[in-house]
């Protein structure tokens, strides 16, 4: 019989999920104790209090290089009256560390001493007594505490331990977690050649990235077996981990509302579910279940969702039993360079590229999809909207939480505008000679870098804008969008740009006019993007109109975009750059060779950061680079171009 589909009627906030959660489990005393060693004991959280047994030092040592004395015989020494001493009798010479000889209490330092001959020496200020000594005890104190229980060891530890005579320390158990995948469609990445994984099987990672995740939390992970949608095996898997030592036990997959998402359901077999559905986003479906006492989650599919719900709910957790405080991230206020719109009564979590301009740190937000784990790996930080607010404003600041040290973000290169393969070249061939520098770069179409410039939001933009009128690129709408900046304007490449279709070419495609085919299918890019003004003006010379196009309205927002859909089948062709074709193995019929530059405000031009990039633009290895990926001309690259 076909399983129902769940509904969320009564999803929790956040703060009431967390909540209940730490209000039905008291898992702190639930961690055995171990014993290590303590130059392996970083990391690790102390399960007692632990007592130096020996002091350090443990004998008066001299602190300097110099003659050990008795410190009351050098009262009165001074310039006019300076004091003669005998050596091995009043002083004795000691080099630092050295144990202080018997009757002695201070150390004059050797440039302090004028040498008279073999056996006597003058001094002309007295010491007073410990001075220049390391008295027993001066760092630590036979039996007293150097750390309370619930400390977590750090490298600086191991030296105050090993020097307060500990060797060995009581810690507490890694919590052990079972981690259970379940999907039909998923597959292990170990046990298939990549030529032979097929259309509607995806390659199981979640249960790898949250792993790591537990590992860098402080736990320890076991791995299931790949489990098929099938209620039964989960719920036997569940029964046996439950009964076995592990603290928590995550399904990952079959947590939402389809009729074979099973986790809820192997939940409620053994147990009780407390929440079903929590008012975030990417993150909503979310279990939490109770079984035998302990806590079992249902962690969505979606990689970005998986995690979010780990960070939330998990981590935390976590934290929780081994007796440490939750970490927040640090946060920092910044500016959205666009709007962000969201839903009302929904937490969303915005991941968001960081960059400082000027006197602000402005963010710009990476796709949103629960499924796109490269919105985290690109991301430097992530913005949380609240659920009583619809959005945010531009240029409204809002606190981010960084996934990378501020630091970071201040030598971040921001531009934003026009895609192009030679961007991301161009990062590479930055980092490889400055690794402190990152470029970031963002697609939002060259009149979107424009737009960018004059609110501020970048330190440069990527424009490819044809002048329709006389066949120049970006002079005109430079002087029109950006008629108070003072730009400079530098050439990057000159690219080929054309159809991109499948190999072979089936459906025998020549040129744009037939576009208007019936049988033909399209990708375009987003309005305002120099590829979709090409393409309108093409379209224009030849009299077709975009009705005419069947997917003239679906859109694309980078040239590897478009050569995925077409190398998918999605579409039979799209207007790209000829790279991005050679990339994916695809054929290229050429349109027209554009040009490609670098739209500069002069306010950013003379920075540091901008100079490197110009200098690396203009290196023989970033042209060599460029060529190679086909289509592209670097012949102009780096020269000036006159936009007075």
């Amino acid at each position: 019989m076909k399983k129902e589909r769940h509904v969320y009627l009564n999803m929790k906030t956040l703060k009431e999920a967390r909540e209940i959660l730490f209000e039905s489990f008291f898992l702190s005393d639930q961690l055995d104790t171990e014993t290590v060693p303590v130059p392996e004991s970083v990391g690790r959280v102390l399960a007692a209090p632990i007592f130096a047994e020996i002091s350090s030092p443990n004998f008066h040592a001299a602190a300097m290089d110099g003659l050990a004395v008795k410190a009351g015989i050098t009262f009165g020494a001074s310039e006019t009256h300076p004091k003669k001493l005998t050596i091995n009798q009043d002083a004795f010479y000691v080099n630092t560390g050295h144990v202080m000889p018997v009757d002695t209490d201070a150390v004059i330092m050797i440039e302090h001493v004028h040498r008279r001959d073999e056996k006597r020496i003058e001094i002309e200020a007295p010491v007073f007594p410990w001075q220049n000594v390391r008295k027993v005890g001066e760092d630590i104190v036979a039996t007293e505490m150097l750390f309370p229980q619930n400390h977590m060891i750090t490298p600086y530890c191991v030296g105050a331990l090993l020097a307060g005579g500990i060797f060995s320390v009581p810690v507490k158990s890694k919590p052990k977690i079972l981690i259970i995948p379940t999907g039909s469609e998923i597959v292990d990445w170990y046990h298939i050649e990549l030529q032979n994984l097929k259309p509607g099987q995806v390659l199981e990672t979640n249960s790898f990235v949250l792993g790591t995740l537990a590992e860098s939390c402080g736990a320890r992970f076991i791995r299931h077996e790949i489990l098929a949608d099938d209620l039964d095996k989960i719920d036997q898997a569940v029964a046996k981990a439950v009964d076995e030592d592990f603290q928590i036990i995550l399904i990952l997959g079959g947590s939402s509302a389809g009729s074979e998402d099973y986790a809820k359901d192997a939940i409620l077999q053994q147990g009780d579910v407390l929440v079903h559905g929590v008012t975030i986003m990417p993150g909503k479906p979310v279990v939490i279940g109770s079984v035998k006492n302990k806590p079992v989650f249902g962690i969505p599919g979606y990689p970005v969702s998986a995690i979010i719900a780990f960070e939330q709910f998990v981590q935390p957790l976590i934290s929780h039993m081994l007796g440490q405080p939750n970490q927040a991230r640090d946060t920092v206020l910044v500016a959205p360079t666009r709007k962000i719109a969201s839903k009302l009564g929904v937490e969303e979590f915005v991941r968001v590229k960081l960059g400082k301009v000027g006197d602000r740190v402005v963010a710009t937000p990476l796709p949103r999809g629960a499924g796109s784990i490269t919105s985290l790996t690109e991301a430097d930080g992530v913005i949380r909207i609240p659920n009583h607010l619809e959005g945010l404003k531009d240029q409204e600041m809002v606190p981010a939480e960084l996934l990378r040290p501020l630091s970071s973000v201040h030598n971040t290169i921001v531009i934003v505008g026009s895609h192009d393969n030679t961007l991301d070249t161009l990062a590479d061939q930055i980092k490889s000679t400055y690794s402190h520098l990152t470029l970031s770069s963002s697609h939002v179409g060259s009149m979107g870098g424009l737009m960018a410039i004059k609110r501020g939001g970048c330190h440069l933009a990527g424009s490819h804008l044809l002048d329709t009128e006389d066949g120049t690129y970006n002079v005109s709408y430079i002087k029109k969008l950006l008629p108070n900046k003072n730009i400079k304007l530098v050439h990057l490449v000159f690219r080929d740009q054309g159809l991109i279709v499948m190999k072979k070419n089936p459906k025998n495609i020549k040129g744009i006019e037939d576009l208007a085919r019936k049988d033909i299918s399209f990708i375009n890019r987003q309005a305002g993007s120099g590829t979709r003004i090409l393409l309108d003006y093409k379209l224009k010379q030849l009299g077709i109109q975009p009705g005419e196009i069947r997917g003239y309205r679906d859109e694309e927002f980078t040239h590897m975009s478009v050569a995925v859909a077409v190398l998918s089948g999605t579409v039979d062709t799209g207007l790209g750059i000829y790279a991005a074709a050679k990339a994916l193995n695809l054929d290229f019929i050429p349109v027209v060779t554009e040009q490609y530059d670098l739209v500069i405000p002069n306010e950013h031009f003379e920075s540091q950061n901008i100079q490197i990039l110009l200098e690396t633009i203009n290196s023989q290895a970033f042209k060599n680079r460029v060529e190679s990926l086909g289509g592209y001309s670097t012949q102009k690259t780096g020269a000036f171009i006159d936009i007075e």
